[in-house]
């Protein structure tokens, strides 16, 4: 993992919350910077309404124009407006030159820095409609303000303008101000959301890593790692997936390694009895008179491998979908009484008493007939070899339904409860010691299970130690499930 999936969580996750609160305080400044401006703007007119105002209260006194006698007037309303907005409030004549302003320097000496003439298109463009706008007042001022102009009349005449200005740098101040405790008051929150992600990204990361780390182990062939399931979620549940996958594995290289030596052995020991007979028949080690004896040993051992080998590959080409079936009508119980009969050879000499068969139904089945008849048999081979003498087999063949069970029921030793689940898989023999059955290759179970399987059946098995044990097999009577038609 080296950390990666963690970066691309963990390092996405902290911009997307960055960038959130940028551009929520860059939105919450836009916001907050219209909302002054408009304010400033709405002080700014009202200023020049009420200096509008007295003025023309005031040349309705004096006269028709803003004259010398009117800049005394003119100055006390402007410093007293400033005084109440904090503004400056500047008035000029018709001409455009200024004849009061609210700041000190013009207290002092009648004259300040704001004392000039504006341009005639200031004057035209105020005279026609009032302004509102950010500008430096016709390089009045050093720096943009805020300003708001109106023109003034009297008795229908125009006289003069009043300006009211104010410093955008109040606003800055206020923005500076709004944007130094929003980051203050932002730390906090920045500061636990990084850490609830950091732990959550660690949490989700961590059984990502210990299954990396599982996963290289299994791929040295040690199945002994498991996740631990902490969390009741999506990563709990694939934890539980992976640690059965571990244990299916497991089981798979249990079966592998028991797979090969348990075809080495089956292998080698027939192989073995081959060439020690045949080269004892060759050399003369073997007297003549003994060799026929000897000869059909050698044929039951060619036949114990004709055998293991066909249902290899009987297994292989079912598994893989190779395998052509060739489905028809037949009827079960008639297949079923044909195999019992050739077996009887090998149930007199037990005394098993064969209990059913004259109680079978007939019923006709579609399926594969000589893979149904390799299973059935199987099946049959398996309860004759592992019953007792004077022991019992059991048939029961009935139909519900699409579907047919047939039942095989054997008294004897039993199998163990640990070794049930195990029965049919390849190569698993109950008795370990393999001098137990030399006839067994161990893939006769499998091989019912594949055959089974392969017409959309199920083969199950039941047993009671050292009473009895039960096989049955529930299969389609129709043939549609069929791996051919799948």
């Amino acid at each position: 993992m080296h950390s990666r999936l963690f970066k691309k969580f963990f390092v996405p996750v902290a911009l997307i919350i960055m960038l959130s609160l940028t551009g929520m305080m860059i939105t919450m400044t836009l916001i907050f910077n219209k909302y002054l401006a408009v304010s400033n703007y709405k002080s700014l007119n009202k200023a020049c309404d009420a200096v509008a105002d007295f003025t023309q209260t005031a040349l309705q006194q004096e006269g028709d124009s803003i004259n010398e006698s009117m800049d005394q007037y003119l100055y006390y309303i402007t410093s007293n407006i400033s005084d109440v907005y904090d503004f400056d409030v500047i008035t000029t004549d018709a001409t455009g030159q200024v004849r009061s302003c609210s700041c000190d320097e013009w207290k002092r000496s009648r004259d300040c820095r704001h004392s000039v003439c504006f341009s005639p298109i200031i004057v035209e463009n105020t005279k026609k409609n009032t302004i509102q706008e950010i500008t430096t007042l016709d390089a009045v001022y050093a720096r943009p303000r805020y300003v708001c102009g109106r023109a003034i009349y009297s008795k229908g005449n125009f006289v003069g303008l009043v300006f009211a200005t104010a410093p955008m740098s109040i606003t800055r101040s206020v923005l500076r101000t709004t944007a130094k405790y929003y980051l203050i008051s932002a730390i906090v929150p920045l500061i636990v959301i990084f850490f609830a992600i950091y732990t959550m990204t660690y949490r989700l990361t961590r059984p990502l890593k210990q299954m990396s780390r599982a996963a290289q182990a299994m791929a040295t062939g040690d199945f002994s790692k498991r996740i631990p399931v902490t969390t009741d979620d999506e990563i709990g549940d694939l934890a539980i997936s992976f640690n059965r996958m571990t244990d299916a594995l497991a089981q798979l290289e249990n079966m592998r390694r028991s797979f090969v030596a348990n075809v080495s052995h089956e292998l080698r020991t027939p192989m073995t009895t081959i060439g020690g007979f045949i080269d004892g028949i060759i050399d003369g080690t073997i007297e003549p008179e003994r060799q026929s004896y000897y000869l059909k040993i050698v044929s039951d051992e060619v036949k114990r491998l004709t055998r293991l080998v066909k249902s290899m590959l009987n297994i292989a080409k079912l598994e893989s979908g190779e395998f052509v079936m060739k489905p028809e009508t037949f009827g079960f119980s008639k297949l079923l009484l044909e195999i019992v009969v050739g077996q009887e050879q090998r149930i007199e000499p037990k005394n098993i008493n064969i209990v059913g068969l004259d109680e079978l139904p007939d019923i006709g089945i579609i399926a594969d007939r000589d893979l149904i008849y390799q299973a059935v048999y199987n099946l049959i081979d398996n309860a004759i070899k592992f019953t007792e003498e004077n022991g019992e087999i059991q048939f029961s063949v009935s139909s519900l339904g699409e579907e047919l069970t047939f039942t095989v029921s054997n008294s004897g030793k039993g199998i163990p409860a640990d070794s049930l689940p195990y029965v049919f898989e390849r190569f698993y023999k109950v008795d370990k010691s393999r001098s137990a059955n030399k006839n067994s290759t161990g893939l006769g179970l499998y091989l019912v299970k594949t055959i089974v399987k392969a017409h959309g059946g199920t083969v199950t098995a039941t047993s009671v130690e050292n009473e009895k044990t039960v096989f049955e097999l529930v299969l389609p009577l129709n043939g549609e499930r069929m791996q051919n038609n799948e």
